[in-house]
C-alpha cells in the first residue's frame, strides 16, 4: 500500500508541476512579433494620414488614430469634389489639382496585363524548350541567360531607352512594354523547374498519335502549368503595377500615364510646394488596393510554387 501511496503521490505532484517557460519559443515569438509591426504599420499608417483631417495633419502627427476621420482625401483624389471647392477650404497643405484617377488606373491596368500576358506566355515557351529540348550548348545557353538576375534592372535603362528612342516609341504605348513583354531571366527559370518535374508520358505518347511539338505543349503541358503560370502571371502583374521609372521616362503623355506616375505629380501640385500628404496617402491607399486583393486570393499558392520551385 505504501508503494502504491507513493506512486499515486508522484503522479500527482507530476500533474499540478507548472510547464518550464521555452525562452527559445518566446524569443521566436517576440521577434516574429517585431517583424510582422515592421511590415504593418507603415501600411496603417498610410491607411491614418489618408482619413486624417488634412487641415489637421501636422498638428495631430502624433496621434495613432486619425484626427476627426474623413473620407474627403480620396473624394477629391477620385475626382468627387470640384477643385475649385478645395482651393475655397483654405487650406496651403490642400493640392487644388486632380489625377485622372481613373484614367490613369485603366492605363495602369492595361501596362500590367499586357506585360503579364506576353511574359508568361513567351516565358514558358522559352522554359519548354530549355527543359525538354536538346540541341548543342543548351545548358551553358542557359547559364548564360540566367547571368541576367545578377544584372541591376537599372543597368539597362539606358541601353533600352535608347533602342526606343530610335525606334520612335518614346510616348507610345508599346514602348512602355516593349523591354519587358517577351521574358525575363527568373521567368524562365520558375516555369522551367516545373517543366522538368512534368511527367514525360503524356507528352510521348501525344507524340506517338502524331501531335505536333507545340500541339504537346499548348495541349497538355501548358493546361498541366496552371498553378506555375497563374503564380508567374500575378509576379509579373503585380512588380509592373508597381514600376516607376520605367513609365516616367516613356510615358510623357498624360493619357498613357500610369498610377504610380500620376502619385508623384500629384504630390507637386499642392499651392504652398508643400506635399499634400493626405491627398497623397489616399491615392496610394486606392492603388494598393488591388494587388492586395490579389494577394489575399492567390497569396498561398504563390508561395507553394516559390517553395516548390526550389527558388530562394
Amino acid at each position: 500500500m505504501s508503494a502504491i501511496s507513493q506512486t499515486s503521490v508522484k503522479t500527482t505532484n507530476s500533474a499540478v508541476e507548472p510547464k518550464r517557460l521555452n525562452w527559445n519559443n518566446l524569443i521566436i515569438w517576440v521577434l516574429l512579433g517585431l517583424l510582422i509591426f515592421v511590415t504593418v504599420f507603415p501600411f496603417y499608417w498610410v491607411l491614418r494620414t489618408a482619413l486624417n483631417d488634412p487641415t489637421a495633419i501636422f498638428g495631430h502627427a502624433s496621434e495613432l488614430l486619425p484626427y476627426n476621420p474623413t473620407l474627403f482625401n480620396f473624394q477629391r483624389v477620385l475626382g468627387m469634389i470640384d477643385p475649385s471647392t478645395i482651393v475655397g477650404e483654405g487650406a496651403s497643405n490642400i493640392s487644388a489639382g486632380s489625377i485622372n484617377f481613373w484614367v490613369f488606373l485603366r492605363n495602369s491596368f492595361a501596362y500590367a496585363t499586357v506585360v503579364m500576358i506576353g511574359q508568361s506566355l513567351f516565358s514558358a515557351m522559352a522554359a519548354y524548350a530549355f527543359a525538354r529540348f536538346k540541341f548543342p550548348f543548351r545548358d551553358q545557353i542557359f547559364f548564360v541567360y540566367l547571368t541576367g538576375l545578377m544584372i541591376p534592372g537599372i543597368v539597362l535603362f539606358i541601353p533600352n531607352y535608347v533602342l526606343i528612342r530610335q525606334l520612335g516609341w518614346i510616348g507610345t504605348f508599346q514602348g512602355m512594354v516593349a523591354p519587358s513583354l517577351l521574358m525575363t531571366p527568373f521567368a524562365v527559370f520558375f516555369m522551367r523547374q516545373f517543366f522538368i518535374s512534368l511527367n514525360r508520358d503524356l507528352e510521348e505518347a501525344a507524340l506517338l498519335d502524331g501531335a505536333t511539338y507545340f500541339g504537346v505543349f499548348w495541349r497538355i503541358s501548358l493546361p498541366l502549368m496552371r498553378g506555375p503560370l497563374l503564380t508567374l502571371a500575378l509576379l509579373t502583374f503585380i512588380g509592373t503595377w508597381n514600376e516607376y521609372l520605367w513609365p516616367f521616362l516613356v510615358a510623357r503623355d498624360e493619357n498613357l500615364r500610369v498610377l504610380t506616375v500620376a502619385l508623384n505629380i500629384f504630390k507637386s501640385q499642392t499651392p504652398q510646394g508643400a506635399p499634400d500628404w493626405t491627398g497623397l496617402m489616399a491615392g496610394t491607399v486606392v492603388s494598393i488596393v488591388p494587388t492586395i486583393l490579389l494577394f489575399i486570393f492567390f497569396g498561398r499558392r504563390v508561395v507553394d510554387s516559390i517553395q516548390f520551385s526550389g527558388f530562394k
